[in-house]
């Protein structure tokens, strides 16, 4: 029992003797050792900052993408810039009603579902003495599920508004608020004026600003009708199944201009004329372009770290050649390499440890303070509202990850001047200068 506690306080001596050793160094070389410390701690803490900055980029398109359906894809008419048969260039294409049965007829089996926009400007819709001015959309049941418009009171188009060319409208939620507002009645169920024509309102959307909130959607087949529109349309919207490649999509594209070319006899090749906006080709670049970010944030980040790491190496290599005298008389006075070993790399480990803490304490405020500042940032294009920075923050886990790996790597760091300093000869050690 007492052999045991004898050994017991056996180590606690040489443990506190240890410690005292490694602080009394950092003491002696403080400029340097706080070098060393501050390119580890920057490692951290930039590794930290650009996993942030780039996850606030990530997550705000991957807001924007969840708020549409990705396997959409919308048709634009343009102007043609080749002479076709017989036909000079120049031509404005408009799109019509021919066009939107095309597309669900000759494409049963990828076309899920599409449907006619059309738009009418500057209508000035009043209830009593309230009025706001906007535009009207003609469109589908299902533009909720390609567009981010939020049905969040009564309901959107249906099926029967479209083949009965029903007066109904949905109106965004502002506008509710100043025709209905002071009024203090439910916008819902309540006819409106446009001009001559009577509207009832069947819901309320919201969009988050991406399409502006002065629009109002009715039936597109009651906008063709009441504004003498025929049978044309602004653009066609479809969504689509069976497409899980760009390779895919373009072949559909294609065709689908050649579809589009024969009922309006433009070159199928002339992309001028139709202008095809594909979400799920655009989300596949977009894709391919966050995985780029993501791997060039790793490769600055941990190239940052390496520096930390080569300097922890450089700084316990100094130290041993300044250290091989003593190191000497340890050796001749009995001291076993585990000893010097020990002392050296708990030396590395330790500076490698506070300054990488200090890092990532430093790194993870710092992206708490970006989440602060501009944790949701939105971008006008003009067309809509879209986020471009959104929750740049670091999972803890990461954090803690990219510390530890740090920690080991600076023992790593300090190994090979720990055998340096190991392998010392008594004598070679006390001819040193």
């Amino acid at each position: 029992m007492r052999v045991s506690l004898k050994t017991e306080n056996h180590r606690k001596i040489e443990m506190i003797d240890l410690w005292q050793e490694i602080f009394s160094t950092i003491r002696r070389n403080k400029l340097r050792t706080f070098l060393t410390g501050f390119a580890v701690a920057w490692g951290i803490f930039m590794l930290i900052v650009l996993l942030g900055a780039g996850n606030g980029l990530i997550h705000a398109f991957e807001e924007s993408s969840s708020e549409r359906a990705m396997n959409s894809i919308k048709i634009y008419p343009g102007t043609t810039t080749k002479s076709y048969d017989g036909l000079k260039e120049g031509r404005f294409i408009r799109l019509d009603n021919k066009d939107l049965n095309a597309t669900s007829e000759h494409f049963p089996d990828h076309v899920i579902k599409a449907g006619g926009i059309v738009w009418q400007g500057s209508v000035n819709l009043s209830f009593g003495s309230e009025y706001v001015s906007l535009d009207f959309g003609g469109v589908f049941p299902n533009y909720t599920e390609v567009e981010a418009v939020k049905i969040i009171e009564g309901r959107f188009i249906n099926e029967v508004d479209i083949k009965e060319r029903r007066k109904v409208a949905v109106i965004h939620k502002k506008t509710a608020e100043i025709l209905f507002g002071k009024a203090r009645v439910e916008p819902v169920g309540q006819t409106v004026n446009a001009g001559s024509v009577t509207y009832r309102i069947v819901g309320i959307y919201d969009d988050k600003g991406d399409s502006g909130d002065r629009d109002a959607y009715i039936p597109f087949t009651t906008l063709q009708t009441i504004y003498n529109k025929g049978d044309k349309l602004s653009n066609i919207v479809m969504t689509t199944k069976g497409l899980e490649s760009v390779e895919q999509n373009e072949a559909f594209e294609t065709r689908y201009r050649k579809v589009i070319a024969a009922n309006h006899r433009f070159d199928p090749a002339d992309k001028s004329a139709l202008w095809i906006w594909n979400r799920f080709t655009q989300y596949l670049q977009q894709q391919k372009g966050m995985g780029i970010l993501r791997t060039a944030i790793w490769v600055i980040g941990i190239f940052t770290l390496l520096s930390g790491i080569v300097g922890v190496s450089n700084i316990m290599l100094i130290t041993v050649k300044e250290r091989s005298r003593e190191f000497g008389i340890r050796k001749a006075l009995g001291a076993k390499p585990f000893s010097i070993l020990r002392l050296i790399i708990v030396e590395s480990v330790t500076i490698t440890t506070i300054f990488g803490y200090v890092g990532m304490v430093a790194g993870i405020g710092a992206t708490e303070w970006m989440n602060n500042v501009f944790g949701k940032q939105t971008m006008d294009t003009g067309m809509w509202t879209t986020t471009v920075f959104l929750d740049p923050t670091v999972d803890l886990r990461i954090a803690v990850q990219a510390t530890l790996t740090l920690i080991i790597a600076g023992t790593l760091a300090g190994l090979f001047p720990a055998r340096k300093a190991a392998r010392i000869r008594p004598i070679e050690a006390l001819r040193a200068d």
